[in-house]
This record gives structure tokens, C-alpha cells and sequence, in this order.
């Protein structure tokens, strides 16, 4: 189906339109990632998609189109799992921590991959972060091997998928592509996927998109949208493996009763000095983030 026949099925409306299924969604999505679309047919379907919402068919529907698009990253010979960190909200009021988390897990002994692109112009994001602390941008798709972070933009991994994500610098508004890269499995072999949201609404639909996919990953409300656990607070934490959902982590009300000495600013070379001194233990651990580890440490011996 041509995708002016698509739009015309999800531009009617928030009431009106109608959703399409995984088969549609998928369909949908190839044609915009593969470029046989007019920009103007791009914006009027991140426009529709944006006032209608994503059910979770479309999601996984929007997903499988993906995936059979991506650059994936080949299993580590160790056939060890790898744990995947989204990383594309940066940081707005706090500090930008997923490296941190993404070190913490890596000093396990786990394979990290991190991978994420600036979307917006005033934030700081992990990637700043990241070539602060002596960890530059990968150039190439390769494994990463047991206790090795890597950090992989998204144009290494589907071009055209960071050409969407560019969309919202042009109409101001996100778009499908914004909840995909934070659900998208970039990794072939063992991984697991740790995933955030910032409305409880989105916990609910990605969560039932992990549930249909079968997927393993785990789910929080992050730290203004990234992967990390607010150091201030101790969130929900739940998993999924082979898409059964289990409760990891309960919130707890309020804040912590001590709270972590954090950078007073979010600037990169500040964070970096941060997450250096908690890595050399002059700072303690934040106790969710040192929570989340733990949880991430016990789900991957279950993959």
C-alpha cells in the first residue's frame, strides 16, 4: 500500500484514525527508511503518528521493519550477554549518568553498548559524556567483549533511521523513531535492553510492546528520559524476559534519605569528573543506580 493510503488511515484524528497492524506498520516503516517517500509524505506521517499515538502492534510492527534495516552488532565470541543502553534524551536539569551506569555494569564484567544521537541543540548528552572520559565514538559495527563499553551512533547503525530522528529539529515534535530507538535491539546473540519512559502512559504501551515481541529488557522511569536510575529517588523497576513481565523493583515515595553528592552543573567535563571519582570509590555509588545494577546482574544469568 502506498504510504498517502497509510496516512490517510492515521491522519483522521486522535478519535478517528484507525490503527493499523503489525503487517501495516511494518510496510509503513520500510518505505520511510528506505527513502521511497517524498519528505512532505515524512512529515505528514511523523505529524498524524505524533496527535494519534503508537499502539503496540504498529510499535512491533515498526520495530521489525527496523531491525531488518540495522547494522547489527555480531554476538562476542564469549557468546556473553550484552546489556543495551539507548541513550538519546541527554541531560536537561541533572547530570547525564548512563555512562556511569554503562561503566558500573562493564566493570562486571559485561559487554555495554551504548548507542544514541543528539536530538535537540541545548542538552548534554552521554556521548559529550563519554569522549570526556576517553571513550570516543565507534567508526565501525563490531562485538564488544565481556567488561568493554562501546558507544555506537545511531547513523553507524541505520542511517536512515538518524535521518528520522532529525525530523524533529525541522517540525519541533517527536516521532515514532524516538520511542523505537529506545526499544530497538541493535545486538545479535545474548542482550538485554534497558528502556525508559517520562509519562506513565508510555510505560504502559512499552511495556505491552516488549510483551509482544517476546523480548528481554528491562523498563524504569529514567532519569529525564535516559536509561539510568534517578540518583534521588529509587523508581519501579520491571523486567521482561522472553516478554514475561516480573516486577524487580517497587518505587519508593519521595527521595532517598541521603542523597548523592552530584555535579552542580551537567556539563561533560564536570559529569566525567563525577562518574571518575565514583569509579574510584571517593564517591559512593547512588543507591538506585547501585540498585539497578544488581537487578541488571541477576537478569542477564537468566538469558
Amino acid at each position: 500500500m502506498s504510504i498517502s493510503q497509510y496516512i490517510k488511515e492515521i491522519g483522521r484524528g486522535k478519535d478517528g484514525a484507525r490503527p493499523l497492524s503489525r503487517a501495516q506498520a511494518a510496510d509503513l516503516m520500510g518505505q520511510v527508511l528506505d527513502g521511497v517517500v517524498t519528505d512532505l509524505e515524512i512529515g505528514a506521517f511523523c505529524l498524524a503518528m505524533r496527535i494519534k499515538g503508537e499502539t503496540p502492534e504498529e510499535m512491533a510492527g515498526f520495530l521489525d521493519a527496523t531491525h531488518q534495516r540495522l547494522n547489527h552488532l555480531p554476538a562476542n565470541s564469549a557468546n556473553s550477554p550484552t546489556v543495551v543502553l539507548p541513550s538519546y534524551n541527554g541531560a536537561r536539569k541533572l547530570p547525564v549518568l548512563t555512562p556511569l551506569l554503562a561503566l558500573l555494569l562493564a566493570r562486571e564484567g559485561l559487554a555495554v553498548l551504548i548507542h544514541g544521537s543528539p536530538t535537540e541543540s541545548s542538552r548534554v548528552f552521554a556521548s559529550e559524556v563519554l569522549l570526556a572520559l576517553g571513550i570516543p565514538a565507534q567508526t565501525a559495527i563490531d562485538s564488544i567483549a565481556p567488561g568493554e563499553l562501546a558507544f555506537v551512533p545511531t547513523e553507524l547503525l541505520c542511517p536512515a533511521l538518524k535521518r528520522l530522528l532529525d525530523v524533529r529539529r525541522a517540525v519541533g515534535l517527536r516521532n515514532p523513531a524516538h520511542s523505537l530507538v529506545k526499544i530497538m535491539n541493535p545486538c545479535l546473540g545474548k542482550s538485554l535492553v534497558l528502556s525508559s519512559y517520562t509519562h506513565p502512559e508510555y510505560a504502559l504501551s512499552m511495556g505491552q510492546t516488549f510483551e509482544l515481541i517476546q523480548a528481554n529488557a528491562m523498563l524504569l522511569r529514567g532519569t529525564e528520559g535516559e536509561v539510568v536510575a534517578d540518583a534521588r529517588r529509587m523508581p519501579q523497576m520491571e523486567a521482561f524476559v522472553g516478554g514475561q513481565r516480573q516486577l524487580l523493583q517497587a518505587a519508593q515515595s519521595g527521595t532517598l534519605p541521603k542523597l548523592p553528592d552530584l555535579p552542580k552543573t551537567t556539563d561533560a567535563a564536570s559529569t566525567a569528573a563525577y562518574i571518575q571519582s565514583v569509579l574510584a570509590g571517593e564517591r559512593a555509588v547512588p543507591a538506585s543506580i547501585a540498585r539497578q545494577v544488581e537487578h541488571i546482574l541477576r537478569l542477564v544469568v537468566q538469558l
